[in-house]
């Protein structure tokens, strides 16, 4: 493939391919803090639509301590210095500990994963904004989480039920470049001037925010991969 199209490879993924998981839970276990995750097959796919099929591969090697590692190749083409189309395979690495569950496959499908976030695959989803969503009495998330536009793909629409939450702090922001930025928390109100948050409408439904702390078991440090 022509190195010009690896940014491609880091493109954000429409709701549909992103799956998610509980984090943290507040006390009472009601809402849980949610996680975003690829699954195998549209990390593949990516490769394959970006790469071509034959242009990418994958290999695997024991990790130290156990658990497996991973190292995701592609021939990239570029211009050599005397004008001709150089290609040459460009290897990436990285590993995961085997899985409680399936731990062979969890293992070979948590490092490639991984492998793919060093190409840029689905690395953007380490900067979702947190956001807490309402769980069923089975712990699973009453409503799917939704995803900021800022994070969709170019006329995708976001997805998920009306009570997911977001602890307080500003919305990330796109930076000169277009990619979005990180942003500190701010007071209730603070963007629109107001000292206190304005009471709801009639017939809407009032939210109410978990700590942002979490007021939960702690906060993971990456999202579900």
């Amino acid at each position: 493939m022509n190195a010009a199209d690896l940014p491609r490879l880091a493109d954000p993924f429409p709701p549909s391919d992103v799956e998610w998981k509980p984090g943290a839970t507040t006390r009472d276990k009601s809402k849980g803090l949610a996680m975003a995750y690829l699954t195998s097959r549209a990390v593949q796919q990516r490769f394959d639509d970006v790469c071509g099929p034959a242009d990418w591969r994958n290999e695997f090697q024991p990790g130290p301590d156990g658990g497996v590692l991973c190292g995701i190749s592609i021939r990239v083409e570029r211009p050599g210095p005397d004008g001709q189309t150089v290609s040459e395979w460009v290897t990436k690495w990285d590993g995961a500990d085997n899985s409680q569950v399936e731990a062979v496959k969890g293992g070979l499908s948590g490092s490639m994963k991984r492998a793919a976030v060093q190409w840029g695959v689905g690395r953007y989803l380490y900067e979702l904004p947190a956001t807490w969503v309402r769980l069923d009495d089975r712990g699973r998330f009453a409503e799917t989480p939704r995803i900021p536009r800022e994070y969709l793909p170019k006329g995708a629409s976001s997805q998920g039920g009306d009570r997911a939450e977001r602890p307080s702090g500003s919305r990330p922001a796109r930076s000169d470049g277009g990619r979005p930025e990180r942003q500190g928390a701010r007071p209730e109100g603070a963007a629109s001037g107001r000292s206190r948050p304005m009471p709801p409408r009639s017939g809407q439904r009032r939210v109410i925010r978990p700590a942002a702390s979490g007021d939960g078991d702690g906060r993971p440090a990456e999202p579900g991969f």
